[in-house]
């Protein structure tokens, strides 16, 4: 039996309390979020994968697994596998009529998922925050949000590694009179928005909470807004890459001069 996972952990908590609703989101936003292995029918061709399909008496599955040796401990051997991310696997089984294995027979969190459930799951992402479009005229520190949100955004841009520098989550006022909140990445990476603004989605479908909706924008670091945001807002930090240290060349170092060969 392998370690307890993070899906483990979130299927446990329904099961412990099976009519609680926030706790059911709270699951299918880790599986979304999951890193699986799909098992497949043989080795994939480039970019194309043929997953093995099992027809049972209710319908076809495939199988996924959230580690590779869950996958091998189910088939007893080393078998093809693509590994992808559980919304990918959503969206590409999201309409074929066909159910996922999770984990069968290998975890606490084995389940079979009908393809109802993956056609929910599919819709459920398929929906985007709304982006900032009209102008904010001011801007003050977030109130009335609810703590399982704070907890799934923190959660959601913890695993978003150098996509951002920071992020800040603050109440604002828009040019219109409309009120609400936003949030506002600092220093996205080229071509991070469409991911970040996911990560966005996701912790607020997922959170089981009745947030409304949230705006998005983006900044420079060196935006004039931004230093009002680092006033008033409340700061999310995303993890950043481990910078490699690089030696001197040879002979750069005045107290190290170079061997002589």
């Amino acid at each position: 039996m392998t370690d307890e996972t993070l899906l483990d952990q979130a299927w446990a908590a329904c099961e412990a309390a099976p009519e609680d609703t926030s706790l059911r989101l709270r699951y299918y936003g880790r599986l979304v979020e999951s890193e699986l292995v799909l098992l497949l029918e043989q080795e994939a061709q480039g970019d194309q994968i043929t997953p093995k399909v099992f027809d049972l008496e209710d319908g076809r599955i495939v199988l996924a697994f959230d580690s590779e040796d869950r996958l091998t401990e189910f088939t007893g051997l080393p078998s093809p596998y693509a590994a992808l991310s559980g919304r990918t696997l959503v969206e590409m089984l999201a309409g074929q009529q066909m159910g996922l294995g999770l984990n069968l027979g290998v975890a606490p969190s084995s389940r079979l998922l009908p393809p109802e459930i993956l056609d929910w799951l599919a819709r459920m992402i398929a929906e985007r925050p709304e982006e900032l479009t009209s102008r904010a005229v001011a801007l003050h520190p977030p109130r009335g949000l609810p703590e399982p949100l704070l907890l799934a955004l923190d959660q959601r841009l913890a695993r978003m590694e150098g996509l951002a520098r920071m992020a800040y989550l603050t109440g604002v006022e828009y040019e219109s009179g409309a009120r609400g909140h936003m949030l506002a990445f600092i220093a996205p990476a080229p071509g991070s928005e469409a991911a970040l603004t996911r990560a966005v989605q996701t912790a607020l479908g997922f959170s089981g909470v009745e947030a409304g909706m949230l705006d998005v924008t983006f900044l420079d670091a060196d935006a004039p807004r931004a230093a009002e945001l680092a006033r008033v807002g409340l700061r999310f930090d995303l993890p950043q890459p481990p910078v490699k240290e690089e030696s001197p060349p040879p002979g750069s170092d005045p107290a190290r001069p170079p061997r002589l060969r």
